[in-house]
């Protein structure tokens, strides 16, 4: 299970970041950085929310995190 995050500078100067595979799942930041990290942290919850329901199928991830 691979998740791509696209982000994007907005009109009025916050950060948008959102994981395509994952519908609904965006988050706004001061900063790309900062806007990446908060979505990063959603997609987790909503995965985590996701197995816990029953909603999906357990599979091999990979997460890679980039060192800070």
């Amino acid at each position: 299970m691979d998740f791509n995050i696209e982000y994007e500078q907005e009109d009025d100067g916050r950060w948008l970041a959102e994981v395509i595979e994952l519908p609904g799942v965006l988050a706004y930041g001061e900063s790309a950085d900062k806007a990446m990290v908060k979505v990063e942290a959603l997609a987790l919850r909503v995965i985590a929310e996701r197995l816990e329901h029953e909603e999906c199928r357990p599979m091999p991830i990979h997460i890679t995190l980039a060192a800070a």
